[in-house]
């Protein structure tokens, strides 16, 4: 890898309906995840913990928040060239349209091929929470003197109609991809899981630039549904085994491999599970591959009393007389006395009034619950007044910034 130059195109426009009403003021990406982060926060660490540091992240829909937070946060190395971050919104260079689709996202921007002369192009998605040593991936492409590489896992088969499904050698070529199948196929060594694309792909510069114009000609706008499977007929399309993927510094108690696609309220919650208890399946402190996010400069949390069993507690936070149980609560939020939250996470600049009793909920940023306000208690009454997620789970959405009095 050390002569290979690499340019990254990160597909961070992702509407994110499914996360509605997360997403209901920011991208998909820009959403909040964790104690500190934001989801677009994984595949940049990972990305620049792999030494790939040419990364334009492609944004369209409701971006501000995505943008301001790329601006706070990621700022590599302003001296080289070659070592940014930097937000592409939709440059129209083809017509008046908005990105069509990943493939035609970036065909939209392959001027940035001829300015850069990269050797391999990474096309990453910006949606999923992992850690991923890149390197090994592009180990493994020269290794098979690849066009086309394709990060893959097995999933549950009954997750598996939301992916690509890969149908692939005993070395890893590609026979088939078929993207989001109403049937997928069963592996052939386990009927229960299938071979799935993580949406992450690396492309030699050359066979990337003439696939994208002849699939604009075609009208072919999706790297999934169109150019991936006709690439299969025509290149040597591999796909690379992410269980194989060796990151410094990962826990035996972690899930080897560990993945998640956060498009949902029911996996978005289940995720953020993961990070908790004392063998977590995600680990998210791990000095040897760190994620990184922004550079909070806040006060650390307070607990004047209260009660905190399996949870973690941001920057800024203060507990005051509150149980807190297997819960997530973000930076500068405010737990009056009485106040019960369990299994639920609490976004940046909340204040929860005395009284209150919080069950399987999100509280999105910026909002204020008046004293004694039940959440998870009453289906009828969360679904009246709030989201009421088909996994059971109650939203509230974001509030507006500068309402919040301490």
């Amino acid at each position: 890898m050390k002569n290979q130059r690499i340019l990254t195109m990160v597909m961070a426009g992702g509407e994110g309906r499914r996360l509605h009403p997360l997403t209901a003021e920011r991208s998909k990406p820009a959403v909040p995840f964790g104690g500190r982060y934001r989801i677009i926060d994984f595949v940049l660490s990972s990305l620049v913990n792999s030494d790939i540091q040419s990364i334009y992240l492609l944004v369209q829909y409701k971006s501000q928040s995505l943008i301001e937070h790329v601006r706070r946060s990621w700022v590599l190395s302003p001296r080289l060239a070659d070592q940014f971050v930097t937000v592409v919104p939709p440059q129209m260079r083809t017509g008046p349209e908005w990105f069509q689709g990943t493939a035609d996202a970036v065909y939209q921007n392959i001027n940035l091929f001829h300015r850069h002369r990269p050797d391999l192009v990474a096309v990453f998605g910006a949606d999923h929470i992992y850690r991923m040593d890149v390197r090994q991936m592009v180990a493994f492409h020269l290794d098979r003197r690849a066009d086309v590489t394709v990060a893959a896992l097995p999933v549950p088969i009954g997750q598996a109609s939301s992916f690509g499904i890969i149908s692939a050698e005993a070395d890893g070529r590609i026979r088939e991809f078929i993207e989001k199948p109403d049937h997928p196929v069963q592996m052939p060594d386990d009927p229960k899981r299938a071979y799935v694309s993580m949406g992450n792909y690396l492309f030699n510069t050359n066979a990337l630039t003439t696939t994208l114009e002849e699939a604009h000609r075609l009208g072919e706008r999706d790297f999934g549904r169109h150019v991936i499977p006709r690439m299969c007929k025509t290149h040597r399309v591999f796909a690379y085994d992410f269980f194989k993927n060796d990151v410094p510094g990962i826990h035996p108690f972690e899930e080897r491999g560990y993945w998640r696609d956060v498009g949902s309220i029911g996996a978005y919650y289940d995720a953020h599970r993961d990070l908790l208890g004392a063998e977590a399946k995600f680990e998210i402190f791990n000095p040897k591959w760190p994620i990184y996010s922004s550079h909070y400069q806040g006060p650390v949390a307070k607990i004047i009393r209260g009660t905190i069993e399996n949870s973690s507690l941001g920057a800024g936070t203060v507990v005051n007389g509150a149980t807190v149980r297997n819960s997530i609560i973000r930076r500068e939020v405010l737990l009056e006395e009485d106040v019960v939250v369990e299994d639920s996470i609490v976004m940046d600049y909340v204040r929860i009034g005395r009284g209150s009793r919080l069950r399987r909920a999100i509280i999105d940023r910026y909002n204020v619950l008046p004293a004694g306000t039940h959440l998870g208690h009453d289906p009828e009454q969360d679904r009246a007044r709030y989201h009421l997620d088909a996994s059971g789970i109650v939203v509230v959405a974001q509030g507006r910034q500068g309402e919040l009095i301490y």
